[in-house]
């Protein structure tokens, strides 16, 4: 179609019939150009913008957990009685029966220190305890005899007492012989170190040969039943921590292993040089045949979910700061806009967060992209594809 065709253009040329000739051809270039403006601007026109989609986001409500760790700990796993055994009296280890390591029963012969000088003073015992006997008997006999004859006036009165006074000291020294004999049997018998408890041998400190005193460690025995975990804490963990407050403990040596336990003493002093205070833990199946005496172990103090406000555990990658402050984006509903919550952070792990304050039960929270998003951004909330991966 061709510009006079145009139906926009009719009005125009019937204009055009009623003008003079003259101002016609002056005319006819100001209305075409007019006309085709009119024509033209509805085509350059542009549409009005649209509101921007949603923009999706990694979100999952959050949850108060019913058992939060407060704190993780390195520790080790320790019998909770170990004595050192020892010689009660001294001299010269002629034999050692037992080796670091070995279980031990009630009674079993541990060492031997060389017997012979004892064995004497026993011997010699045994003779004095003999001859007193011998002298007992005798002035016994003698003081019946006198006895009989001061009652018939045969013999004077500072004879029997006299008699009277060898019986007496007599009897004195059977007694005192008879307790030195039992003296020297127990020295005897203290030359042979044995185990008065069951449990294993965890330290030796002294060899064959060796002359040792009396009390002087030989070997240290850790009782078999009760184990402890054992674990430093720092002081600012104490203000939350009690005993009898459960805690988990696990041990790399068996992978996948959470042991139950629960705080059973804390140290009234700080250790001088550590500046920390020793907790010591009970496990609640010490008889677990895997956990051994000396394994290295994690210490995990958890929080009672009765006597401490709720605390939700976030992934890492949900944290996000306003300046100095901890914060996190949460989901407001129904018009799902962010909104930039602070929180309170009770510890930081390896891959997680610990929120003790600042979020509600059933928040939505945004777990990825933390850092590309902004305030008052209309988004869509979809769950992560690996939701077990943002606990790991």
């Amino acid at each position: 179609m061709n510009r006079s065709g145009h139906p926009a253009l009719r009005p125009l040329r019937a204009l055009m019939r009623r003008l003079p000739s003259a101002r016609r051809s002056g005319s006819v270039a100001f209305l075409l150009a007019a006309c085709c403006c009119a024509v033209l601007l509805p085509a350059c026109s542009k549409k009005a913008p649209t509101a921007p989609e949603p923009r999706p986001v990694v979100a999952l409500p959050v949850h108060a957990g019913t058992q939060t760790a407060l704190a993780s700990f390195p520790g080790d796993i320790e019998a909770r009685y170990t004595t050192p055994l020892s010689f009660r009296v001294a001299g010269k280890i002629v034999e050692r029966r037992v080796r670091l390591g070995d279980a031990v029963t009630p009674g079993e012969t541990l060492a031997q220190l060389d017997p012979s000088d004892f064995d004497k003073n026993a011997a010699s015992a045994g003779a004095q305890l003999d001859a007193a006997q011998h002298r007992y008997a005798w002035t016994k006999q003698q003081l019946a005899r006198d006895t009989a004859q001061a009652k018939a006036n045969l013999i004077a009165q500072a004879q029997l007492e006299q008699t009277q006074d060898d019986y007496a000291s007599a009897d004195a020294q059977l007694r005192q012989a008879q307790q030195q004999l039992a003296l020297a049997r127990d020295q005897q018998r203290y030359t042979v170190l044995t185990a008065d408890h069951a449990g294993v041998v965890t330290a030796e400190e002294a060899d064959t040969g060796q002359n040792v005193q009396a009390g002087q460690a030989v070997y240290a025995l850790a009782w078999r039943g009760d184990v402890d975990a054992i674990c430093d804490v720092p002081e600012s963990a104490l203000a939350t921590l009690h005993a009898g407050e459960p805690a988990q403990v696990t041990l790399p040596a068996l992978p996948g292993r959470v042991l139950n336990a629960r705080v059973r003493e804390i140290a009234a002093a700080a250790d001088p040089q550590s500046r920390t205070w020793r907790v010591r833990l009970t496990l609640s199946d010490p008889q677990d045949a895997g956990v051994k005496l000396g394994m290295t172990a994690n210490v995990a103090l958890m929080a009672d979910p009765a006597s401490r406000a709720p605390t939700f555990t976030l992934p890492a990658t949900a944290l996000f700061h306003d300046g100095a402050a901890p914060a996190v984006w949460v989901v407001h509903r129904p018009d799902d806009v962010l909104q930039l919550r602070p929180v309170g952070i009770a510890r930081y792990d390896a891959n997680t967060v610990t929120v003790s304050s600042g979020l509600a039960d059933g928040d939505e929270v945004v777990l990825q992209g933390v850092h590309t998003v902004s305030a008052g951004e209309k988004v869509r909330p979809v769950p992560p594809l690996h939701p077990e991966d943002l606990a790991s």
